[in-house]
């Protein structure tokens, strides 16, 4: 509800902000036909105070109609920068008011969605842990039930990680570690993370052994936590996700493929920006703040790095980290 009423308004505002622009400028050339109507009007004037009969006539009448032409050309050249400096305003403003409102609505998305996201790990841990303690369950259901909570448990710790070290990374006295790391040593523990908490899930993994970089080892493990953690919401449960590290030639690269539904084209790039989700919060089903992808961006980018995204085949997506 909010973000429709965000998005009326600024349909609302952009109405209004058209009607003034154009009155401006329809007022703009009617301030320049009126002085052009009086200039000319005065050119007349001081043409029939001459005297036809003059020796200098015609000398006098060049004169008149040449500050007549001048003055149209200082209208016309005055009414064009002005005129240039009230569109080029209008547009700024228009741009940082659209901007405002987008980044608004993306904040309540936001937050909506970290609402939504503390609740359902909350509750399910705090059911888990009840049903152990009210109820004399056997070693198997109360195994079960504890490896439930903490996977909730971790899905919180992931969250509040990205966010405080999103708002950390904004800081400009953020300072990262400059170590010597492994990525296959990154994509193994990784990998090996998500394997043990998601055993269901079908996880391949292939990496170039003794690959290095120099950067902070947890921030790049973060990094690829985010891309598993992504490839695994928006793929079919049964369908693998592959991660896979290589030399090529010039460049180091982590692929993180999948076989979901894929990132269509005029989003390959908004998904990279912050609390930026496609869809409403309202009516999407996967999880997620918006922050994952934005994060990622920083880090690598942070490492000298680049992340961008391809189309997998048949379908599905391909991101694609770059040293």
């Amino acid at each position: 509800m909010g973000y429709t009423n965000k998005v009326y308004g600024f349909r609302s505002f952009a109405f209004w902000f058209w009607v003034l622009l154009i009155y401006v400028i329809v007022a703009l050339v009617w301030w320049f036909v009126s002085l052009e109507r009086l200039t000319a009007d005065m050119t007349q004037l001081k043409l029939a105070e001459l005297n036809p009969k003059a020796a200098d006539y015609d000398l006098l009448r060049d004169e008149v109609l040449l500050y007549q032409k001048r003055q149209t050309a200082k209208f016309v050249g005055e009414g064009v920068a002005f005129l240039a400096l009230i569109l080029a305003g209008a547009l700024f403003v228009y741009r940082s008011i659209r901007k405002q409102i987008e980044v608004s609505a993306l904040q309540q998305n936001f937050m909506m969605a970290v609402t939504h996201e503390l609740k359902t790990p909350i509750a399910t841990t705090r059911l888990s842990i009840e049903t152990v303690l009210r109820r004399k369950l056997d070693e198997v259901q109360q195994q079960k039930l504890l490896l439930s909570a903490l996977s909730e448990t971790n899905r919180l710790n992931i969250l509040t990680n990205n966010i405080l070290l999103a708002s950390q990374m904004e800081e400009k006295n953020f300072q990262r570690e400059h170590e010597e790391v492994n990525l296959a040593d990154v994509v193994e523990t990784v990998v090996s993370d998500y394997k043990n908490r998601f055993p269901n899930r079908h996880i391949e993994a292939s990496a170039d052994k003794d690959l290095f970089i120099e950067g902070d080892e947890l921030l790049i493990q973060i990094a690829l936590s985010n891309l598993i953690d992504n490839a695994l919401k928006y793929a079919p449960k049964e369908s693998p996700v592959y991660v896979d590290l290589m030399d090529d030639n010039d460049s180091i690269q982590v692929k993180v493929s999948d076989e979901g539904a894929g990132v269509p084209d005029e989003e390959k790039q908004k998904i990279f920006e912050k609390f930026y989700r496609s869809g409403n919060e309202n009516t999407r089903k996967a999880k997620g703040t918006g922050l994952g992808l934005y994060l990622t961006r920083k880090i690598i980018t942070d490492h000298n790095g680049d992340i961008f995204v391809m189309d997998n085949t048949p379908h599905g997506s391909i991101f694609v980290i770059q040293f």
